[in-house]
């Protein structure tokens, strides 16, 4: 039994075509993949070449010194992959040593909160291994933006407008480079990041032109991980700098941090849920958590099961604060229980919990022989005086509701069938002063672990930081038909379970999913710091309706109304693989998301 079926109106229809189809957080990405399609390449050339212009024209939301996690299938072989660009922890990066600089959660900004940086590497292994276009050619368009300027977002300008006491009192690289002769640029202003298209050409200088195209985009791997972008990035966060706790600290990242990591592929971890499988990364990300939603909510009826109902919108809320209890409690770049945690019984188990009323705990399942490990809750924070808070934590959407930006997602597929779905963020113009020679910052993923020992998501030297990145892969019958994902943080899995929900149960098309009304819990640890949570807390978006806020609101919800269009970030491409027909639908909200395809 399919969802009462939705309204008519959409902001604008799922695409549909048979040559070629991209969809991501920023016009520009999106013309550009499709370009690199129009032109012959395959999805991987055009995702790549897609990911390294948004480097370039959301640099609030997503950098070279960050992190990238994809899935992604080929033509020749539908299992879902999962390409792992999320960096570890430094060598240094111990907790002891943070302790020592007098801290208690790892900084929210920052050169300590650095990981290797991994987006640069994951894209150029993509490249190699599944792509067909030169690096040369890949890299034009984000160079020619770099170069020649592209028209600046109203967000990056509001970004900048934020944190411009932070780059004038602090940060003076960051003011040099954002802030040119002590000036905000206004919306629509061409800016350009000269600095960064020099790395681009000196990655693609590195390569031997007699070589092979895989030669050549390997050279350029070497060149990140031990030419100027390490030896640059290490000298700079030798100086101590101003940190989100409101003191001046040293990074701790070195040249041989980034000279020992590479990325890599890795399978995806799969759950079946009415008809279809559902493919996520590991649980070094909260992937795990989507599927873990999935299984509990596979044990009601369809009718129960639509978010833009009061009882399918509880549901929904008391599902999800169950599996990320659990993503709290055990997952991490470590040995996690994810065949306990995703069996049916498990999932009876937990399922058994969901009440009438909102629950305000924290409700870790159990696992034998395996301890939860109980992160600290802060229902609060108050910065130290003079902390120039602004710059923290990831762009994302508040616990008031309040826009503050988000990360970037980008999905391609192509007339062979080959399909990508690509999460890369971290590295924001806010997240830790700029390295003059580089034009890009490191990023702050470190933030996501924590200082307490014990723990599977433990601050730990060469493991990776449990990630909120997190992409998506639908397959029906073994076959790929949907690549989905969203900025957001801690919400990006709960915005795309409402998708998944409508589009799998309740038979509304791409479009209308995206479009629908979003909610999310902040009854859950925060991943960015200061890492509070809001016990029963719901932030919903004011277009579902005031007799279901006021239903969620009976049963205990302590929610937020955050406006009609505020919640959900989401795009998506698919495939029929009977037909061939391939579609494309991306979101409204911002007016900064676009689809395209023929």
């Amino acid at each position: 039994m399919a969802f009462t079926p939705p309204a008519a109106f959409t902001t604008r229809p799922t695409l549909q075509g048979t040559f070629g189809m991209s969809a991501s957080t920023h016009w520009l990405a999106t013309a550009t993949a499709q370009a690199v399609l129009e032109r012959g390449g395959n999805a991987f050339d055009a995702a790549v070449a897609g990911a390294f212009v948004l480097h370039v024209v959301e640099p609030h939301l997503n950098g070279p010194g960050g992190d990238l996690v994809a899935l992604f299938a080929t033509a020749d072989d539908p299992s879902p992959v999962v390409l792992s660009g999320q960096g570890p922890a430094p060598a240094r990066a111990t907790p002891e040593h943070y302790r020592a600089e007098g801290l208690e959660l790892v900084p929210g900004s920052g050169a300590l909160a650095a990981a290797v940086p991994g987006a640069v590497d994951a894209w150029l292994l993509l490249l190699k291994d599944h792509g067909t276009w030169e690096l040369a050619d890949v890299l034009a368009f984000a160079i020619g933006y770099a170069e020649d300027g592209h028209p600046a977002l109203e967000r990056v300008c509001a970004t900048i407008r934020t944190v411009a006491p932070l780059f004038a009192e602090h940060w003076p690289t960051s003011a040099a480079r954002w802030m040119p002769g002590g000036r905000i640029p206004e919306p629509g202003e061409l800016i350009a990041n000269p600095a960064y298209a020099r790395v681009l050409r000196g990655l693609i200088g590195a390569g031997d032109p007699a070589g092979s195209r895989e030669e050549r985009i390997e050279a350029a791997r070497v060149e990140w991980a031990t030419g100027a972008v390490a030896t640059a990035s290490a000298a700079f966060v030798r100086t101590p700098h101003r940190h989100s706790d409101g003191a001046d600290h040293a990074g701790v990242i070195a040249e041989d941090d980034f000279a020992a990591y590479r990325a890599a592929y890795e399978p995806a971890v799969t759950l079946d849920f009415r008809g279809s499988t559902i493919a996520k990364a590991g649980a070094w990300t909260q992937g795990p958590a989507l599927l873990q939603t999935l299984a509990l909510l596979d044990g009601f009826d369809d009718d129960r099961l639509d978010p833009s109902t009061e009882l399918g919108a509880h549901i929904v809320l008391e599902a999800q604060k169950l599996a990320y209890a659990d993503r709290d409690a055990y997952y991490g770049d470590a040995d996690v229980p994810l065949d306990v945690l995703l069996s049916p019984g498990y999932a009876d188990g937990r399922r058994a919990l969901i009440g009438e009323t909102a629950s305000a705990e924290v409700r870790p399942g159990e696992v034998p022989g395996v301890a939860p490990f109980r992160p600290p809750l802060r229902t609060s924070y108050t910065p130290p005086s003079g902390v120039a808070s602004e710059g923290i934590g990831e762009p994302t959407v508040s616990r008031s509701g309040e826009t503050r930006g988000d990360t970037c997602h980008i999905d391609v597929v192509d007339r062979w069938g080959n399909i990508v779905s690509a999460t890369p963020s971290g590295g924001w113009l806010q997240s830790s002063p700029t390295i003059p020679e580089l034009g890009f910052c490191l990023g702050t993923r470190l933030q996501m672990t924590w200082l307490e020992e014990g723990g599977p998501a433990t601050l730990t030297p060469g493991r990776r930081p449990r990630t909120t990145l997190t992409p998506t892969l639908v397959l029906r019958d073994g076959v790929p038909v949907t690549a989905v994902g969203s900025p957001g943080g801690d919400q990006q899995d709960q915005w795309q379970l409402l998708y998944l929900l409508r589009t799998i149960v309740g038979g509304y098309t791409p479009q209308q999913a995206i479009d629908a009304p979003a909610l999310h819990t902040t009854s859950i640890a925060e991943s960015f710091w200061p890492r509070t949570w809001t016990p029963a807390g719901a932030v919903v978006e004011d277009r579902l309706g005031d007799d279901v806020i006021a239903g969620l609101l009976a049963r205990g919800h302590r929610v937020v109304r955050a406006g009609d269009w505020t919640l959900g970030r989401l795009s998506s491409v698919g495939r029929d693989p009977g037909t061939g027909v391939l579609s494309a639908a991306a979101n409204p909200r911002g007016m900064q998301g676009y689809a395209a395809g023929r």
